[in-house]
């Protein structure tokens, strides 16, 4: 137990002190703030304001254009061949054309620009035009538009739990976001270290370093060494990541705060004005909306957040270590990457169906296959951390808790047999019937 442990801190300090870890690790969370930081700046710096002359022929729509930030409207009185003569010059970014007969053939509109106009640009001229003449042919049947709105109904449900403790706010949405995030988390994390370690040992090998290691340790134990110490590097490279990015994105709210908040005021407002409505947004509206954010909010704190940080960690480490273990079985058996590709496929099917199957787990966690493939320790580690924030019956989550464990010792059996043979293994060719021969060679 002393040599592993000797083993797993030399990997951990040998990796945590490198240059690429520090970089990475302080690098990727300013990537990340740096990638939103710049599309948010985009998003709001690409405003400009357009100017759209309107020819209303049918004398009807006068005021159903509103003035934004991003687009002001002029009326011109003027004949539309002249108009568009005159266009190059006038300094307009688009010229709308509404025909006199516009209530009986409304495709007849026309919109002219040097170019090409922007999508949203056109829905908001085509918004505002519809609106009004279905507001004409609804008072030409006798029916006012404050009828048909007041005819319309948002029902907002509220969600709660039963448990024994009694109820409690709960949220689909947040639920399922925590759920997924998690599960991609352990999904990711298996790629990156699992790779990790095959590439390490494949390094000793073929650098001849693993002749001098073996001689002083057991290849089963270099081998968990190496495994267990990756797996510390990872958990400490995902704790940094965590701390930093929420330390980035809370500084940032603060100091970029204001001008997201008047950016995303500005395209709420132009897509108000172009609907027809009135410029200020809605109050009943942003109050909905706070109180859905309020909702979800509240639905978070009624988690089990220490159960599902528990779960996290254990199957996190329980998936890690039990791909990690095949993953350092194929670099112990090949001479070179290339020779990686075969045996990385099978192993890799399981955890890439698993990422595909949790889309459909989210929409019925307590089904069959949610069950099913919660239990299968090679999918267990993804699909269970789906489930586990919309409740898991303790036997259930035991139970699989227990078969992961069992696959784990399994598999790590099973790259043992593997890698005592191939860690000493050059030069040769290896095959799926090689590997068979090697799990039952006798010590």
């Amino acid at each position: 137990m002393n040599t592993i442990f000797l083993i797993i801190k030399r990997e951990y300090l040998v990796r945590v002190r490198k240059r690429s870890f520090v970089i990475m690790t302080i690098l990727g969370p300013l990537l990340i703030f740096a990638f939103y930081a710049v599309i948010g700046w985009a998003a709001i710096s690409s405003i400009n304001q357009k100017k759209v002359a309107v020819i209303d022929e049918s004398g009807r729509f006068a005021n159903q254009f509103k003035d934004t930030k991003e687009t002001t409207y002029s009326y011109l009185k003027q004949p539309l061949a002249q108009a568009k003569k005159q266009f190059a010059k006038s300094g307009y970014d688009a010229l709308v054309f509404i025909p006199t007969d516009v209530i009986e053939q409304p495709k007849t509109v026309q919109i002219f620009a040097e170019k090409s106009v922007s999508i949203e640009l056109q829905n908001n001229i085509e918004r505002a035009i519809s609106k009004e003449i279905e507001t004409i042919k609804l008072n030409q049947a006798g029916i006012t538009r404050k009828i048909i709105e007041d005819a319309k109904v948002n029902v907002d449900a509220q969600t709660f739990s039963l448990r024994e403790t009694g109820e409690q706010n709960s949220s689909a949405i947040a639920t399922s976001i925590i759920g997924y995030v998690c599960a991609f988390l352990i999904y990711i994390s298996v790629f990156i270290y699992g790779t990790q370690v095959m590439r390490g040992v494949m390094e000793e090998k073929t650098n001849r370093i693993v002749e001098v290691i073996i001689s002083s340790v057991k290849p089963f134990q270099l081998m968990m060494g190496k495994i267990i110490g990756v797996a510390l590097v990872g958990l400490t490279q995902f704790m940094l990541w965590i701390l930093l990015t929420v330390g980035l994105f809370t500084i940032g709210g603060q100091v970029f705060g204001d001008k997201v908040e008047r950016g995303r005021a500005a395209m709420q407002t132009s897509a108000a004005a172009g609907q027809g409505a009135a410029v200020a947004p809605d109050p009943e509206v942003r109050q909905a909306q706070q109180g859905v954010m309020n909702n979800v909010v509240r639905a978070i704190e009624t988690l089990n957040i220490p159960l599902i940080v528990a779960c996290f960690l254990f199957y996190f480490l329980g998936g890690y270590l039990l791909y990690s273990a095949l993953f350092g079985a194929i670099g112990a058996a090949v001479d070179n990457e290339t020779e990686t590709q075969q045996f990385m496929f099978p192993i890799t099917i399981p955890i890439i169906g698993a990422i595909a199957v949790a889309q459909f787990v989210i929409r019925e966690p307590d089904g069959a296959l949610a069950f099913w493939t919660s239990m299968i320790p090679f999918t267990s580690p993804v699909i269970m951390m789906v489930r586990v924030p919309f409740g898991v019956p303790g036997w259930e989550l035991a139970l699989s808790m227990f078969l992961l464990a069992i696959g784990f010792a399994g598999t790590t059996w099973l790259a043992a047999r593997i890698y005592r043979v191939g860690i000493l293994m050059y030069g040769k060719k290896v095959t799926y019937k090689e590997l068979s021969k090697w799990v039952f060679y006798k010590a």
